[in-house]
Formats: structure tokens, C-alpha cells, sequence
């Protein structure tokens, strides 16, 4: 409400600040109060400003400034300052001829909700939706037919044929997010660490079986959507074993969809024709460690 002689004292609560607007009729008998005899807080800051025709001054301080006071409610955060007001003499140093008043003033904000008015713009869901969200994820790694159209009814192979593989995860409710495969690693047993193995994708997200020299393997560019990665892999057998049955284990995480892919977080793929390693998205360098073998793991 605009200060007046019948309202004189006026406050505006906003973000990071209060401003306090006085009358300088402070008590309404028409006898304007001086300026200088104005405070604000225990801090007594003086007025920052005062109107054209002089009739009103003006305070501007932080919530936390002038010697504020903070009080926390189940609900609310309460600050609490005072305007001060006191008469110095003025003609007859002997007398005064008004009062000394103290107003008080508080500024009451919300605690359960957001007061900003974009002064921040997160990029990320409120914390307790990220974390029920992050309990939701599931990975899958599927065998699927040649035409990626659903899931391989059988896992039998001749060699000469290739594996489609999709790695998928299924997000819920939280924000985008792109799925890679670190590693996969084949075996004859279901420990991945046991012997023969044989590293089909290594150095977080290099296709390395596909630089050899008899194979096409290779990520499937463009995805079909960011929480999709598929690549085919040419059938094999380990030497010296009469076994057709192969474990394939694979890795697999998810970065945010916005996110730059980077030396850590890539699909790389050899191509033969260029000899070069290519990325499914982003830039041809992410690759390089590659062929250096010096990727960044798990980071």
C-alpha cells in the first residue's frame, strides 16, 4: 500500500530485500518528521533515497542486513527488522514537540515453495523425484531379429550370420537420458571374468571387435531414441573349444540426454573404408582414445 498520511509506513517484501517507503507525516497532524531522524534496523542504516517534493524517504536493505532478525516456522521464514524514529531538537534545544516511535516490520516468505521468479533455472528434477526416479531404471540387453523389429525368438547362429543386440533402459518418470554400453565381454562361462574371454566392446563404448580385420560389427547410427543403442556383432566361436554356448556380458550406464558425449560417455565404431573410428553422436575426437587405448574408465 502507497505510504500516506493515513497509512505512512509502507513495505515491500521482495526476493533478497525489503523496501520501506515513510511518510514523513508520520503521525498525521500534518507536521513532517525529519529525514535525518529515520533508522531502519538495530543496525540504524540510513534512507537511501527521498522523494521529489520530499515528502516520503525511502529504505532499501537486504533480509539479512541492518540487523535483521531471522525466525523459522514449520511453514514460513519470518525476518524481522523496526523503522526508528527519533526527534532531535530542533529550534528550542530544550523542547521537542513530537514523539519517538518504533515501527515494526517483518517480511514473511514460504518455505514449502519456490519464491524465485527464474532467478534460477535448474536443469534438473527437484531431488526427490530424481531419487525415486533413479530406483525406476532398468537396463535390458535383447537379442533381436535382423530387422530390429522385436525380440529374437531363437538364440541359435551359424557362423557368417551376425547378432543384432539392443541395450535398452527403461526410465520412468525421470528427466531425458542416453543410454551407452561400457564394455561387453564374451565367455564360455557366466562369470565375466572367467578364461577364454573375449572383449567385444571395451575402453568405455569402443567397438573393438569391429577393427579386426575379417568383421562388419558396428553401433547402428542414428539411434532409434536416446535411451536405445543397438550394434551388430559377426558370429564366433573360440578357437579350440567344440562349445556353442557363449556368454555375452555387457555393461551398460546412462548420462543426460543434453549432455555432450565426451571420451567417457561415446558409441565409437571402426570404419574400414576411412580406417577411422566414428562416433554414433558428437564429435570424431571423443574416438580417439580408441585406437591410443587410453580411455577413461568408470568415471
Amino acid at each position: 500500500q502507497a505510504a500516506a498520511p493515513l497509512h505512512p509506513v509502507a513495505v515491500q517484501c521482495q526476493e533478497a530485500q525489503v523496501v520501506v517507503t515513510v511518510h514523513r507525516d508520520l503521525f498525521g497532524t500534518g507536521r513532517l518528521v525529519k529525514a535525518v531522524d529515520l533508522t531502519l534496523g538495530s543496525a540504524a542504516c540510513l534512507p537511501v533515497a527521498q522523494s521529489a517534493a520530499e515528502t516520503t524517504v525511502t529504505f532499501v536493505a537486504g533480509l539479512h542486513e541492518c540487523g535483521s532478525t531471522l525466525q523459522m516456522t514449520p511453514d514460513s521464514l519470518i525476518y524481522k527488522t523496526s523503522l526508528s524514529y527519533k526527534p532531535t531538537p530542533s529550534g528550542n534545544p530544550i523542547v521537542v514537540r513530537t514523539n519517538a516511535a518504533v515501527v515494526p516490520i517483518e517480511c514473511h516468505y514460504p518455505r514449502k515453495s519456490n519464491v524465485s521468479s527464474n532467478a534460477v533455472r535448474p536443469t534438473w528434477a527437484p531431488f526427490h523425484s530424481t531419487l525415486a526416479a533413479e530406483e525406476r531404471l532398468m537396463f535390458s540387453l535383447r537379442l533381436m531379429n535382423d530387422d530390429w523389429s522385436g525380440e529374437r525368438v531363437s538364440n541359435g547362429f551359424q557362423l557368417g550370420e551376425s547378432l543384432h543386440l539392443q541395450a535398452d533402459v527403461a526410465s520412468g518418470n525421470h528427466v531425458p537420458l542416453r543410454l551407452f554400453v561400457d564394455d561387453c565381454v564374451a565367455t564360455l562361462r557366466p562369470d565375466r571374468n572367467s578364461s577364454p574371454r573375449y572383449a567385444l566392446i571395451d575402453l568405455s563404448g569402443c567397438l573393438v571387435d569391429g577393427r579386426s580385420d575379417d568383421t562388419t560389427s558396428a553401433f547402428i547410427s542414428p539411434r532409434p531414441r536416446q535411451e536405445t543403442l543397438q550394434f551388430m556383432v559377426d558370429a564366433f566361436k573360440f578357437t579350440g573349444d567344440d562349445r556353442n554356448l557363449i556368454y555375452i556380458t555387457c555393461h551398460l550406464k546412462v548420462s543426460l540426454a543434453d549432455q555432450a558425449p565426451n571420451p567417457l560417455n561415446k558409441a565409437c565404431s571402426f570404419n574400414k573404408a576411412s580406417s577411422l573410428w566414428a562416433p554414433v553422436e558428437g564429435t570424431g575426437d571423443i574416438c580417439s582414445c580408441c585406437e591410443t587405448g587410453n580411455c577413461p574408465l568408470y568415471g
